[in-house]
């Protein structure tokens, strides 16, 4: 498979640092193109936010250029990936816990990554950073650790409420600022034509998923430089209706 790819990101209106960190390797291996796309959120409101993100993204590069082919040369399948992925964040966690401790100061960052390997993805998810699929409409991947997203699982918020909630930032668990985490994962064949959209929560907090998939589907991302102006549009919309956070995202197309 061929992968058709774009970032973006923007430090936003209000911000001194941009805490975000995103990642797009890339690679030809025995079972066809490979592709990692990774975006981590540094904890708005924490100290260093900024280096946590860049130190989980730094852990994947390597172990995309250092450990993956010997996973691809054993055979790939989820439990690899997945065990890798997990390994990863495990080990993160504490580093950037240890770190924090030592320093004074509290840091952690959110986290999605994604695999594009032997005609499948593979996805691990902690915090509140998204993934979304275009395909004949819009389908949200990942789901939300966060307070609302609880809330709204036990039937005690509707989303109308967990929309203005002053919570809406609560995350139930990140890398570096928890005692201890638990990844979501997920996989599915992968299908020519579909998109990938990899976001911090800046990005989609005041755009909404319909708005997304009107300018986002495959009839229209069928290039780079399209694909990179739609994220730069979606970021100057987030700007004009005051997002206040960070704002970064990654696009991804299938062919």
């Amino acid at each position: 498979m061929r992968y058709l790819t774009a970032v973006h990101t923007d430090v936003g209106i209000k911000k001194k640092t941009n805490q975000d960190s995103a990642l797009i390797m890339e690679a030809e291996t025995d079972i066809g193109n490979i592709l990692l796309a990774v975006i981590c959120d540094g904890m708005g409101g924490l100290s260093k936010g900024e280096v946590a993100s860049a130190a989980l993204i730094q852990a994947f590069s390597d172990w995309f250029k250092n450990e993956l082919p010997a996973i691809i040369g054993q055979g790939l399948d989820h439990r690899a990936v997945f065990n890798a992925f997990g390994n990863i964040a495990f080990e993160m966690n504490a580093r950037i816990g240890s770190y924090g401790a030592k320093c004074g100061v509290s840091l952690g960052t959110t986290v999605v990554a994604m695999l594009f390997a032997g005609g499948r993805y593979y996805i691990m998810n902690i915090g509140d950073s998204r993934i979304y699929k275009m395909s004949d409409t819009i389908y949200q991947l990942t789901k939300d650790q966060t307070y609302i997203q609880r809330e709204i699982d036990l039937g005690r918020m509707t989303p109308e409420e967990a929309s203005v909630s002053d919570k809406r930032n609560v995350l139930l668990q990140c890398v570096g600022a928890s005692d201890s985490i638990i990844p979501d994962f997920y996989s599915e064949e992968l299908k020519p034509g579909d998109c990938y959209l990899l976001c911090c929560d800046g990005f989609r907090h005041v755009v909404a998923p319909h708005e997304f998939f009107a300018r986002m589907n495959s009839q229209m991302m069928t290039d780079e430089n399209t694909m990179k102006e739609t994220l730069v549009y979606f970021t100057e919309l987030n700007k004009n209706r005051r997002e206040t956070d960070n704002i970064t995202a990654v696009l991804v197309r299938v062919d």
